[in-house]
């Protein structure tokens, strides 16, 4: 075991911004008829914006797996971080109750002491 150093540790502040990057990539995927539109004007071929338009209808469909893939993945990372830190919590209780209950035997048994000098 560990000589004050923690046997399990988990870096929370990566796996908390973990699950907002992945909700930020399901965004951006679900924009990209909206982005591809955006440059039709400045696309002067009609082909390019043609094959653009078959490429986004035949991206929804693989985008659909790719965006419930994500948000499994980000609802997971945020049930890690808030499971971690709720044990976190109910073990630092544990450790400051028993503390606690330490110093209460620790300063009776030297009120004793002292008290028949």
């Amino acid at each position: 075991m560990g000589k004050g150093k923690s046997d399990l540790a988990l870096p929370l502040t990566e796996l908390e911004s973990y699950g907002r990057r992945l909700r930020s990539i399901k965004t951006r995927l679900n924009h990209t008829k909206k982005l591809f539109e955006s440059y039709k004007d400045d696309i002067g071929d009609g082909s390019v914006n043609d094959a653009l338009g078959d490429f986004e209808s035949n991206w929804e469909d693989g985008r659909e797996d790719i965006t419930q893939q994500l948000d499994a993945l980000a609802s997971m990372s945020d049930a890690v971080v808030r499971e971690f830190k709720k044990l976190d919590d109910e073990l630092a209780k544990k450790v400051n109750d028993a503390v606690k209950t330490e110093d209460k035997r620790g300063g009776k048994g030297g009120k004793g002491d002292s008290g028949g000098k």
